[in-house]
């Protein structure tokens, strides 16, 4: 990668409670995590990717960005102005701007998530996970994210063995939350090589590399009858993965385990609910922001 060619940075802004949905239109039109942003001040989220030089076409991505705000209107979620805006950007002016809205963030008093240029202080006996974003990144912001992070720690048992598995980890962060804090054994695994080659990245700036495994792999492809099985298993995806691929997610939880479902949109929920009931797993916690519900499960 060239370092100093400039990116690409698509946005879209929109009204607060249009940000989220603004921001998976933009993941999935370029197939990249997207960043959303709310502002107090002016009552809008802006949702952005940034692209590298390459194949890209400004109409054409503007087209398809404007047929799927098109569609978000149709569900009844409220846009407000809907402005997309696509602009070259130097990439030190892309690195400053993360520096402007990616603060630490902390899971209660056992975890901190910092970006590298933060001066922020652990608490005594606080784990910290270093992670700056790019152009390829989960950091903890989003709110399914931020539900499974607080699950690994809600669940730990200090002086216990708990192992983890992270199905589909992106910057593998629930990961290395997860050996930071002492789950043993860790593993991960990604569809998308990329993910997992930042993961290892991720992994090696935080020094864990040694204490867990990150492979490329489909969820789709897993054997039904898995080799290992894990106290707790977290799985961050879109509904459909989770209902179709259920019975491969369920049979990695251990007897008395813990899975955690998360990148649910409120409004479906309940059908996820319900397929993972004919699992024989019942549901024990969840949480709604925004338009997302996540979900902790039990064997009944």
């Amino acid at each position: 990668m060239n370092d100093k060619k400039p990116l690409w940075r698509v946005s879209v802004t929109t009204s607060p409670e249009a940000g989220d949905a603004a921001g998976e239109l933009l993941a999935s039109v370029f197939n990249l995590p997207a960043a959303t942003y709310f502002d107090l001040k002016k009552q809008t989220s802006l949702a952005s990717v940034f692209i590298e030089q390459g194949k890209f076409s400004p109409a054409a991505a503007r087209r398809e960005i404007a047929a799927g705000l098109k569609r978000i209107a149709g569900t009844g979620l409220n846009l407000g102005a809907a402005r997309i805006g696509i602009a070259r950007v130097k990439r030190e002016d892309w690195a400053e701007s993360w520096k402007r809205h990616f603060h630490p963030q902390e899971i209660g008093p056992e975890l901190l998530i910092k970006p590298s240029w933060s001066k922020k202080k652990p608490r005594p006996g606080q784990a910290v996970v270093i992670l700056d974003p790019g152009l390829s990144f989960g950091t903890g912001q989003h709110p399914t994210t931020g539900f499974c992070l607080k699950e690994i720690v809600r669940h730990r048992r200090p002086g216990t063995t708990q192992s983890f598995l992270d199905i589909g980890t992106g910057s593998g962060i629930l990961a290395i939350a997860a050996a930071k804090l002492g789950y043993q054994p860790v593993h991960a695994f990604d569809f998308d090589p990329d993910c997992v080659r930042v993961a290892k990245e991720n992994a090696r700036e935080n020094h864990v590399e040694h204490r867990l495994k990150l492979t490329p792999g489909d969820v789709t492809k897993l054997p039904l009858k898995p080799t290992r099985q894990y106290d707790l298993v977290c799985a961050n995806l879109i509904s459909n993965l989770l209902i179709a691929e259920r019975r491969r997610m369920v049979n990695r939880v251990k007897p008395g385990g813990t899975l955690v479902l998360a990148g649910i949109l409120a409004k479906e929920f309940a059908e996820v609910e319900r397929a993972f009931a004919d699992m024989k797993l019942k549901r024990v916690a969840s949480r709604v922001e925004k338009e997302w519900r996540s979900g902790t499960f039990r064997f009944i």
